[in-house]
């Protein structure tokens, strides 16, 4: 479990992971990036309790060094990622361990479920579990078992991670991804299981979620630089929105001043119904029943949609041009601009 400024969520996280009801030895190995709100101490704490618990520090806070550590650290034959911000079902370890003898894969994942406390988190989480939010992923929502291009968290075995060489410490996000692809290309299969499911609780401020999706979606770019026609085309959606606004907010300026008038403004005004096609759908999915009961609900999941949508788009436009580089992401450090070391 790779650790960041999660003192509100640790606690529940650790105690789900602890109480699996499967019977075997367990251990949980936190890694601890440079935390500035008592997490660390906390975890020292839950480690005093539990002698299950093993601590190793991350002081350059990456989630995929974190998780490297944690393997090294650890010492059993099967590797049971998990989050500060989830929370497991207690048959959760057992169930993904049946599924990975029987199906003969190196890595097996279930369902993320997001659920949320306040109008705006809740809003978030019915985003992430619409496939209009994050374009219909198996563990967004699938039903259907089968192989999978990637798998959420994951239960995998160690000795294939460590054949495929771990994780790729030079990817800040989408490092999940990027390893199932080398796992599959190694031959191996990746596994997905919809009896599985694991509690994820979605950022809580619109700032800190617009953060996590801009770096998320640059990160996406750079995967499309590195591996191309391996990315699922369902990845390129939101960069097509960005695209789409910025075409239409041309047209309407060159329409308003003049320069594009009579047939030709006819013409270029067909910009604007894939955008009108776009707000009626948001509108609908606020509205509706996965828009929430409430009227803050609803208004929060339609100006939700669109900013996960605009950010992610918009970060890939920027990582497919430029590069990731050393973008990170600041969501877990509060509502601060300063990025990680």
């Amino acid at each position: 479990m790779p650790v960041l400024n999660e003192r509100a969520y640790l606690e529940r996280a650790v105690q789900t992971v602890l109480t699996q009801d499967a019977a075997f030895p367990t251990e949980l190995v936190l890694a601890l990036g440079p935390s500035t709100d008592g997490t660390t101490e906390l975890a020292k704490e839950l480690a005093e309790r539990d002698e299950r618990i093993i601590l190793v520090d991350n002081p350059r806070a990456d989630i995929p060094v974190g998780l490297n550590l944690a393997i090294r650290a650890g010492s059993h034959p099967t590797i049971v990622r998990v989050d500060a911000h989830s929370e497991l079902d207690p048959s959760y370890t057992r169930r993904a361990l049946e599924t990975l003898d029987q199906t003969k894969s190196a890595n097996v994942g279930g369902v993320m479920r997001a659920e949320g406390r306040s109008p705006f988190q809740r809003a978030v989480a019915r985003a992430y579990n619409s496939p209009i939010g994050l374009g219909g992923g198996a563990y967004h929502g699938g039903t259907q078992p089968g192989e999978a291009e990637s798998a959420y968290l994951g239960v995998m075995r160690r000795a294939v991670i460590e054949e495929v060489g771990m994780f790729d410490e030079s990817i800040r996000r989408g490092e999940d991804w990027e390893l199932n692809y080398r796992i599959r290309r190694a031959g191996y299969r990746v596994w997905f299981d919809p009896t599985l499911s694991v509690t994820y609780w979605p950022r809580e401020s619109w700032q800190r979620l617009v953060r996590q999706f801009y770096a998320t979606g640059r990160w996406r770019g750079e995967l499309v630089r590195r591996f191309g026609r391996g990315n699922s085309l369902r990845f390129f959606a939101p960069p097509l929105l960005v695209v789409t606004i910025a075409l239409a907010l041309i047209t309407a300026l060159l329409q308003v001043s003049g320069v594009v008038s009579g047939w030709a403004s006819v013409a270029a005004s067909v910009i604007y119904l894939p955008l009108l096609a776009y707000t009626l759908l948001i509108i609908g999915v606020a509205l509706g029943r996965g828009g929430g009961t409430g009227w803050r609900d609803k208004v929060w999941t339609a100006a939700v949609l669109p900013s996960m949508h605009v950010s992610w788009g918009t970060g890939f436009i920027s990582g497919l041009l430029r590069g990731a580089h050393d973008t990170v992401d600041t969501s877990r450090l509060g509502d601060r601009n300063t990025p990680l070391p």
